[in-house]
């Protein structure tokens, strides 16, 4: 009886250690999910922290960062290029993939918003947009208003203000808000309009005034996604972090303003 009972502790013993040497093989053959999250070029600085501590809390997870401008991100989705999450810096960019039936639409979040603000570089003598008409202002630099939010955002603002026609010969379009902010900094252009959270990571800027409220549309950063992603959970689990406290925390300490 007694060897009977050891036969069959031996047995269960054995099964249990077999089971565990099937079950640690299973978790070192899963395949760790890569997200490709595709974001506007104002969100960098932002969304780079938010990788890093997003894949430290989920350890299966890995972020690759697509950077550039909401429209060059919008075109490259419509054509098939790979994306599980899409943040964008313009309403209308998200709305023209929504159109086309490529998010998931209950996904679709406003998380931030942002302001539009004049900038020159730090010995400037420029003191705002009134200047901008002047002899001693020659090159001006926005975005590209069709394909760059923020370009389309300054355009919006200098219509307003009276000064589009004015200044028209003087600009210099650039593919990225974040050019712009490089046009100032080095002084290739004597002024820039940038998101007011572009500035919080330059030195070698000043704000030389802020865009009236009413003189541009609501700048806001829509999140959502992509319905062509083979990893719908994982994508949709991220999106939420973007909605989280910890997340409006590092999005506030790059200027942005929590929704």
């Amino acid at each position: 009886m007694k060897k009977i009972l050891y036969i069959l502790a031996l047995t269960l013993l054995l099964a249990a250690v077999a089971a565990g040497c099937g079950s640690n093989e299973a978790k070192q053959d899963q395949e760790p999910v890569n997200l490709t999250v595709s974001a506007a070029a104002s969100l960098t600085d932002a969304v780079k922290e938010l990788k890093n501590i997003y894949e430290n809390q989920q350890n299966e997870v890995t972020i690759t960062l697509n950077l550039a401008s909401s429209g060059t991100l919008q075109k490259q989705i419509e054509e098939g290029a790979p994306a599980d999450v899409f943040m964008s810096a313009s309403k209308a960019k998200m709305d023209a993939l929504s159109e086309k039936e490529l998010i998931v639409e209950e996904t679709r979040k406003n998380i931030v918003h942002n302001d539009i603000v004049l900038i020159a570089g730090k010995e400037s003598s420029l003191t705002g947009f009134d200047n901008l008409a002047g002899d001693q202002v020659e090159k001006i630099s926005i975005g590209v208003p069709e394909s760059v939010p923020a370009g389309r955002y300054a355009k919006e603002v200098l219509i307003s203000l009276d000064l589009w026609d004015k200044i028209n010969s003087k600009l210099v379009l650039a593919n990225t808000v974040r050019q712009v902010l490089a046009y100032v900094e080095t002084g290739d252009v004597d002024a820039g309009l940038v998101y007011s959270s572009d500035t919080t990571i330059s030195d070698q800027i000043k704000i030389l005034a802020a865009a009236p409220s009413d003189s541009h549309s609501p700048i806001v950063y829509p999140v959502a996604v992509i319905k062509s992603s083979q990893y719908q959970k994982e994508a949709r689990d991220f999106s939420e972090f973007l909605q989280s406290e910890q997340a409006a925390q590092v999005f506030e300490k790059y200027g942005f303003q929590s929704i």
